[in-house]
C-alpha cells in the first residue's frame, strides 16, 4: 500500500463526485431531510431529543452503504478498476481512496445534519459534541466499508442494491433501535451481539443518556472501528479486476 497512490485515488474519488451533484443530494441532502421529517412525524420534543440521537447514525450508514457499493461496481463494469491495477495500485489502495473519500464527505453530510439538528429542530444531548460527531462518522465508515465488500458479490448496480435488505435490514430489527435487546429471545439477543449496527445504536444511546466519555461507548468505538477494518480488509481480499 502507497500513501501517495492512496491520496492520488482519493483526489480522483473526490473530484468525480463533485460533478455528480445527484450523488452529493443522496449523501447530504437526504439524512438532513429524513431528520427533518423525522422531528414532526413525532412532533414531540422529548420523543425526538431519544429517538434523533441513534438516527443520526443510521442515516448516515445506510447512505453510505448505498453509495459506496453501487459507486465501487461502477468502477469494475465501466472497466475503469481494470484499467487502474494496469498501473502501480494496489487494492487497499483503492479501498482506502475511497474510504478517505466518504470520509471527508462524511464530515460535511454530518456537519449539516447536526447544524439543523442542534439549531432548527431543537435536538437536546447529554453527551458531548465531540462524542456525537466521533460515533456519527464511524457509522458512516462502518456502512461505507460494508459496501465495498457486499459490492464483491454484486454484478450489477441493482445486485448492489440488493444487498441493502439483506446486510442492513436484520441489523436493523436486531440492534435495539426498535425493542430493547434484552426483551428479545435469548437467541435473538446472541445473534444481536454479533452485529455491528448493534453497536452503533448502543453508542448513540451512551452519548444520548450520558454526559462523559463511559466505558459502554469506549468498547462502542473499539468494536466500530475494528469492524470497519475487518469489512476494508475483506473487501480487498475478495476485489475483482472486473464483473463478468
Amino acid at each position: 500500500m502507497s500513501l501517495a497512490v492512496t491520496l492520488a485515488t482519493t483526489r480522483r474519488i473526490l473530484a468525480q463526485l463533485k460533478h455528480d451533484r445527484r450523488t452529493l443530494a443522496l449523501l447530504i441532502g437526504v439524512p438532513a431531510l429524513l431528520m427533518i421529517l423525522l422531528r414532526y412525524v413525532f412532533d414531540q420534543p422529548a420523543l425526538f431529543d431519544r429517538i434523533g440521537p441513534m438516527l443520526l447514525g443510521l442515516f448516515p450508514f445506510i447512505v453510505m452503504f448505498v453509495v459506496a457499493s453501487v459507486a465501487t461496481l461502477r468502477e469494475r463494469t465501466s472497466g475503469t478498476l481494470e484499467r487502474l491495477m494496469t498501473m502501480p495500485l494496489g487494492k487497499l489502495d483503492l479501498l482506502m481512496g475511497y474510504a478517505l473519500a466518504f470520509g471527508v464527505l462524511t464530515l460535511v453530510q454530518i456537519g449539516a445534519v447536526l447544524l439543523i439538528s442542534l439549531t432548527w429542530l431543537g435536538l437536546d444531548l447529554n453527551g458531548t459534541l465531540g462524542s456525537l460527531v466521533l460515533v456519527s462518522l464511524l457509522d458512516a465508515l462502518l456502512g461505507m466499508a460494508l459496501g465495498l465488500f457486499a459490492s464483491a458479490f454484486a454484478r450489477t448496480e441493482f445486485q448492489a442494491v440488493q444487498f441493502l435488505p439483506a446486510f442492513v435490514l436484520p441489523q436493523l430489527l436486531l440492534c435495539g433501535l426498535i425493542i430493547p435487546r434484552e426483551s428479545m429471545a435469548s437467541w435473538l439477543e446472541a445473534i444481536s451481539d454479533v452485529l455491528p449496527l448493534t453497536y452503533a445504536v448502543e453508542g448513540m444511546q451512551e452519548i444520548s443518556a450520558h454526559p462523559e466519555f463511559t466505558a459502554t461507548l469506549t468498547l462502542d468505538v473499539a468494536v466500530m472501528t475494528t469492524f470497519t477494518l475487518a469489512a476494508l480488509l475483506l473487501g480487498a481480499a475478495t476485489l475483482r479486476r472486473r464483473t463478468v
